[in-house]
């Protein structure tokens, strides 16, 4: 489920009804709710037969219970009878619906909100909504004209229903490799320690979402690229999702980017060396000193290459930093 939060007027309605209409012979339903929404305009209307019967059962044809996409516009501003019957609906794909708890066919529930929910009550449905995207007004001027010049268009790709089916099942078969559990375990842990805390739930329902990502790049399994969407995923306050990335990028890239500053040290080293010094004394001291400090690198490099492969990574650019690594230190005649 997805929850766009940002201030009226910024397409989030068009973008979910766009997404809607996009799915051949899917079912969608769209409404705004406000304080005064009742049970009935979600869930359907008391069956009067089933009173008969001393029964209380609703009859949600066209609503939520029976659509594949929905979309609920200002969605924390339902009474908590509507949310606590919306939280089984989003995480069981499930209604109770007089004595019956039914399997509903709701692929995806579209959220809109101008601001975060403040009351307890809600909470619960806010950590449902698993990917969150914070939209907002244009800021680059080239953009904002791009915008007033566009046209409306026609249609464009569409999918069909049983072709989205057939995309789902084949992401249940992308592999998620040990290293990045590993990977996200350790995220979970670093965000920890800035008190960026997400439900185990949401830890465990991103993985169907980086299966599914992985398999739009054309991937058989998954990998640091697909982490790096976990900054959609982990914030709970906007003012968080800055820290969020940077930890995401620290923990993606922060190998390559070690490596690559060993690269430059070495590379610095191997040109102070080969300076035209004065004497052969101050060269010779020149380059023992870089052969020292080449070893105390070429150290370092092999301690990250030990941790990249504990970890999984891909060891190409440290194999190739070595290469680098050693030609500089035999360019040196030691």
């Amino acid at each position: 489920h997805v929850l766009l939060l940002g201030p009226p007027g910024t397409a989030k309605s068009m973008l979910a009804d766009e997404i809607c209409r996009r799915i051949e012979g899917a079912r969608s339903f769209h409404w705004l709710l406000t304080k005064f929404t009742t049970p009935e305009e979600l869930f359907g209307a008391v069956s009067l037969k089933a009173l008969e019967q001393d029964e209380y059962r609703r009859v949600p044809a066209n609503k939520p219970p029976e659509a594949h996409l929905a979309f609920l516009d200002e969605v924390f501003k339902a009474s908590s009878s509507i949310l606590n019957a919306l939280l089984l609906l989003l995480n069981e794909r499930r209604f109770d619906n007089g004595r019956e708890r039914i399997e509903v066919p709701l692929l995806s529930l579209f959220g809109a909100a101008n601001e975060l929910p403040e009351d307890d009550e809600l909470q619960a449905v806010y950590d449902r909504f698993l990917v969150r995207f914070v939209v907002g007004y244009v800021v680059e001027d080239f953009r904002f004209l791009r915008m007033l010049r566009t046209e409306p268009g026609t249609v464009g790709t569409t999918l069909r229903l049983d072709e989205l089916a057939s995309l789902a099942a084949a992401a249940r078969s992308v592999v998620v490799p040990d290293a990045v559990l590993r990977s996200i375990l350790e995220l979970r842990r670093a965000l920890g320690e800035r008190g960026i805390v997400a439900s185990d739930r949401r830890y465990r329902q991103s993985l169907a979402l980086l299966r599914a990502l992985a398999l739009l790049r054309g991937r058989g399994e998954v990998g640091d690229a697909e982490v790096m969407f976990l900054e959609h995923v982990l914030w709970r306050d906007p003012a968080e999702r800055a820290a969020v990335r940077e930890v995401l990028g620290k923990l993606v890239h922060g190998y390559e980017e070690a490596v690559q500053e060993l690269i430059f040290q070495g590379r610095e080293l191997g040109e102070y060396a080969a300076r035209a010094w004065e004497t052969p004394e101050l060269r010779a001291r020149a380059r023992i000193e870089a052969e020292t400090k080449l070893r105390r690198i070429l150290a370092q490099l092999e301690a990250l290459e030990n941790e990249a492969r504990q970890a999984g990574r891909p060891l190409a650019q440290a194999e190739g930093a070595r290469r680098e690594l050693e030609a500089i230190r035999s360019s040196l005649g030691i």
